[in-house]
């Protein structure tokens, strides 16, 4: 298709505007109909080496010269003539293949071909996501052990609450996405083959092709499970593999959407208080009216995407909960839309988190008066345990800081004034026995805890829990994540 008749066609933006060429592939038309010949291929080899004749040496040859061969004019045709995508196909393969047209697609149903390479795009695209997403841990662990003991204030409900560092807040965001490691693992590590398993589970066409050999059926989908990478077979199936399958991967991806969400949402909230950034480009345009602007366009987009991707997981517990018996065929449009846009989608994001885990921006400074300004208010507990120390009466001392306190209060909401709390309590003769001591009660390293020390202890979790993707993080390591517009 011309770049000009493309642009009067829809196209997903999933795939024009953002996705990697990788995961675009990995959905693509030729990654699935040069799969399907591949596994038409696998099951004539394991045909014949269990000694069916009708396959022939020279027929396999013909197949194997023709894997990427694809008439696809030929194939729209034929389906248009036929309403069946896999016979179409079954009748292109073998115009290409001309000596094993007679044996393509032997003993086997359509779901042989689809459901057998849907899985093959769900171990492929697991493949792809996984060192993405430990590669985004590993980065943003280090960047929690840059800022391990940056005192930062700490928030709850988005009000001002007590110190924590900007290294320990980046950890709630490690740990989650360690959660979703997992997942994504779990899923890669459970999923199965379907086999050769005939139109209702019973391999009943494989028996007869065999003479009632149970035995080499076995083989047969032992050895057609190896040829296409897979170690194990789902042991019982209908027609399809268990829908349950896409109900659980789409529920990994869709978790994996509400991390990122969140990630990305506390950062456009830290952007706003202009204490971290994300990348911005010497180029790049905040915004058409106000030249100014510096907003969060990636963090933006991961929360846009990361919204569509949990709203996917939906379509895979409902496609699960309506297999009629051995199965019904109103699971096929709408997976041909979820699976794909759910991998892409979460390829998409984890593309961003990349980009934006390498280059974040911290500004200490307004991060430091940001505390500057709050800090005189957590220190009051300080001041008051303090002057106790020297002999001062604790109600007393707990009084005369709630008056300082409040007509500091009152100074910063009605005057628009800095935090001036300390200034008072300078100024107050009362707590003239701790005045040489206030510089250090007001050390913000002495309000984080063991938040330093939690980073620490946390990394090494990290680095543990990371060491089986470290090739694959190696493999990548210094190259930029690159996105799309």
């Amino acid at each position: 298709m011309s770049a000009d008749l493309a642009r009067d066609r829809y196209q997903s933006p999933l795939t024009s505007r953002y996705a990697s060429k990788e995961m675009a592939y990995n959905f693509s038309d030729n990654k699935k109909f040069s799969t399907w010949r591949q596994l038409w291929l696998n099951l004539a080899k394991a045909e014949r080496e269990l000694g069916l004749t009708e396959v022939t040496e020279e027929a396999l040859a013909e197949m194997e010269a023709n894997l990427h061969n694809i008439d696809f004019a030929m194939a729209a045709a034929e389906e248009k003539r036929r309403r069946h995508d896999v016979m179409a196909h079954v009748h292109t393969f073998g115009v290409a293949a001309p000596k094993a047209a007679a044996i393509i697609h032997l003993g086997a149903t359509s779901c042989y071909v689809t459901d057998n390479a849907d899985l093959i795009a769900l171990r492929d695209g697991l493949d792809i996501l996984l060192p993405k997403l430990a590669r985004t841990v590993r980065q943003l662990t280090d960047f929690a052990i840059k800022y391990r003991d940056l005192p930062t204030l700490g928030f709850t409900h988005f009000q001002p609450a007590q110190l924590t560092t900007v290294g320990k807040r980046c950890t709630l965001w490690i740990q989650d996405l360690l959660m979703d490691l997992r997942n994504l693992q779990r899923a890669r590590d459970d999923l199965a083959f379907r086999g050769v398993k005939g139109t209702t589970g019973t391999q009943a066409s494989f028996l007869a092709l065999f003479n009632g050999d149970h035995a080499k059926v076995e083989d047969l989908d032992r050895r057609v499970t190896e040829l296409s990478g897979f170690d194990a077979t789902y042991a019982v199936t209908g027609q399809t593999y268990p829908r349950k399958v896409d109900a659980d991967i789409l529920h990994v991806l869709a978790s994996f959407g509400a991390t990122a969400h969140r990630l990305a949402t506390d950062l456009r909230l830290l952007a706003n208080l202009k204490e971290i950034e994300e990348p911005f480009e010497a180029d790049q345009i905040g915004s058409s009216a106000m030249a100014y602007k510096r907003n969060p366009m990636r963090s933006e987009r991961v929360c846009a995407l990361s919204r569509h991707l949990m709203t996917l997981a939906g379509n895979g517990t409902q496609t699960a909960a309506v297999q009629w018996l051995e199965r019904t065929l109103d699971d096929s449009a709408n997976r041909r839309i979820a699976l794909p846009e759910a991998f892409l989608t979460a390829d998409i994001v984890l593309s961003l988190l990349l980009n934006i885990s390498a280059g974040l921006v911290v500004y200490p400074n307004v991060i430091k008066s940001r505390v500057q300004s709050e800090l005189p208010f957590m220190a009051t507990e300080n001041i008051i345990m303090a002057m106790v120390k020297r002999g001062g009466d604790r109600q007393v001392c707990h009084e005369e800081i709630r008056v300082l306190s409040h007509q500091a209060a009152a100074a910063v909401k009605n005057e628009g004034k800095p935090n001036d709390l300390l200034d008072r309590i300078r100024a107050n003769a009362y707590f003239a026995p701790i005045h040489p001591d206030l510089d250090s009660l007001l050390e913000p390293s002495t309000f984080v805890g063991r938040a330093p020390q939690q980073v620490d202890a946390f990394a090494k979790i990290v680095d543990a829990k990371l060491a089986p993707y470290a090739d694959a993080i190696a493999k990548v390591a210094g190259e930029a994540a690159t996105i799309s517009v």
